[in-house]
This record gives structure tokens, C-alpha cells and sequence, in this order.
């Protein structure tokens, strides 16, 4: 009998370790989860700043004369797609994450352009509306970028988590699937970068 509750006890310990084990893997990745849907939140928030600043550039740009309408429709036009994308709750699959980030990419190629066009207007850049704008939009550029690169740190991170033992089985058991990435694409590390030449003049008046 002693030694029936000597076995009984250690076959009981090692399930409470078991369980321990369990617990402190299935934690982990619950906490890893969230790190990425958190981070996930913030990429988000400033792409959205951006939207927001859209409005007002494009606004501030068409006073000027004679700028070219179709730069402003293609911004317009790549905000609205922006808008339309939907992701869903939680942080998307690959699938949603790469039509995300293909809007994203054309409104920031048709924001590019139009500063680009805006270099031809001397007194538009001279408005301290304009500047203003501009200075926010690089700078939340600046933060996308930020954003995108802590997003992937912490999807790498959870993505590496559960293809660890033991939490390889707690993952497929709990159902925690991989998280997808943000693809870098040449030059997208950085913001738009434009030089301004203000010994243009603007086009003439009719």
C-alpha cells in the first residue's frame, strides 16, 4: 500500500507539472496573440491619420490655379479604395493583409505624385496651410513605417512561438494560427522624399 501511494504521488506530481507546463505554453501565446493584435490596432491608428489628413491636403491644393485635376482625383479616388478594404476583427490573413497594404501602397504613390506636381507652385508651398499639412503627413509617414516594422517584430515573434515544442501541440490543439506579414518592397522603408525646385513658376493664369 505505501508504495501504491508512493507511485500515486508521483504520477500526481508530474500531472500537476504537466499541467503547469501547459498552462505557462498556452499563456505564452495567448499573451503573443494579443502583442500582435495590439500592434496590429496601432498600424491601424496611423494609416488612418493619414486618411484624415487627405481631405484637407487635397482641399488646400485644389485652391491653387490651374493644378492639375486628375492628381487630385487619383488621390481621392485612392482614399476612397482605401476605405472600402475591410479586415475584420482581430489582425488579418494573408490574403486581407495584402489587399491592405496594396491600397495603401497606391494612396501613397498618388500622395507622392502630388507633391511631386505641387513642386510647380511656389506660392502653394509657400502657404503655411500647406506646410503644416505637409509636415504632418511626412511625419506620419514616418510613423507608418514604425509601425509596419514593430507590427512584423512581434508577428515574427508569435509566429515563431508556436512552432516551439511544447507549444507546437498547444497550438494546434488551441487552434493558433500563423500570423501574416507586412512584404517589403523596395523603398517602402522610407517616406516619400521630394525636393522642390521654387525657381519654377507657375503656370500662367488664362
Amino acid at each position: 500500500m505505501k508504495k501504491l501511494l508512493i507511485v500515486l504521488g508521483v504520477l500526481i506530481a508530474l500531472a500537476l507539472v504537466g499541467a503547469i507546463a501547459v498552462g505557462g505554453s498556452y499563456n505564452g501565446l495567448v499573451n503573443r496573440s494579443q502583442a500582435v493584435d495590439a500592434q496590429w490596432a496601432q498600424v491601424q491608428n496611423v494609416y488612418q491619420r493619414r486618411a484624415d489628413l487627405v481631405p484637407n491636403l487635397v482641399a488646400t491644393v485644389a485652391g491653387a490655379a490651374n493644378f492639375e485635376k486628375s492628381t487630385l482625383t487619383e488621390v481621392t479616388e485612392a482614399r476612397a479604395s482605401v476605405g472600402r478594404v475591410q479586415v475584420g476583427s482581430g489582425t488579418p490573413n494573408a490574403g486581407q493583409l495584402a489587399d491592405f497594404d496594396r491600397a495603401q501602397g497606391q494612396l501613397s504613390s498618388a500622395l507622392s505624385r502630388l507633391l511631386v506636381v505641387s513642386e510647380n507652385y511656389p506660392s502653394l508651398k509657400a502657404t503655411a496651410n500647406f506646410q503644416d499639412l505637409q509636415s504632418q503627413l511626412e511625419g506620419t509617414e514616418n510613423r507608418i513605417s514604425v509601425e509596419r516594422e514593430r507590427f512584423n517584430v512581434v508577428a515574427q515573434d508569435y509566429n515563431s512561438a508556436i512552432r516551439r515544442f511544447p507549444a507546437v501541440f498547444i497550438a494546434g490543439i488551441f487552434n493558433f494560427k500563423e500570423k501574416a506579414y507586412f512584404t517589403a518592397t523596395p523603398g517602402a522603408e522610407k517616406p516619400p522624399q521630394v525636393q522642390f525646385d521654387f525657381s519654377k513658376k507657375e503656370p500662367a493664369k488664362p
